[in-house]
């Protein structure tokens, strides 16, 4: 199952490849990692997206916990969040296919960021969902290149049950 963990830490040198080594030394996958401040100084918030059975996050959890520059640690797959993810996309655009990107590109509220003579680039942003679906759909006019965020996440503010 594919969890999304929200890891605080403290923004020093070395954090990084300390959490990313973690993964490796232990054999489990990172499927995207996100890493930026937050409003308190010296802190910053790592979105890590992995993919494992109970105990293997579980044993992911507590070994983070255990890293000195690790603040917090939340499994945001137990809790109602909020997850986004941003997409470039270039894509091949003859004139004869412009049109048709651009009702596709508007119905996925996307931005088309940079234009040449034969090519587009779409910046999308949403949930897997959106992404998926946007990168199956643009993919028959033939994405040149691709560059994906990874995901960031956060706990909702109201937790229904």
């Amino acid at each position: 199952m594919r969890h999304t963990l929200s890891v605080m830490v403290e923004n020093e040198p070395g954090v990084l490849s300390r959490v990313a080594g973690l993964f490796s030394g232990r054999g489990f996958n990172i499927e995207s990692l996100n890493v930026a401040p937050t409003l308190e100084k010296g802190v910053s918030l790592m979105t890590i997206v992995a993919e494992g059975d109970e105990a293997i996050i579980e044993q992911i959890v507590k070994q983070l916990r255990k890293l000195v520059p690790v603040i917090t640690v939340k499994d945001l797959t137990e809790v109602q969040s909020v997850e986004r993810e941003t997409v470039l996309l270039k894509l091949n655009a003859e004139d004869s296919k412009r049109a048709e990107i651009l009702r596709v590109t508007d119905i996925f509220r996307c931005k088309i960021v940079d234009v040449s003579c034969d090519e587009l680039t779409v910046e999308c942003t949403g949930d897997r969902g959106k992404i998926k679906a946007i990168v199956n759909l643009l993919g028959r006019f033939g994405i040149k290149e691709i560059a994906r965020t990874g995901n960031v996440a956060m706990k909702r503010s109201m937790q229904m049950d």
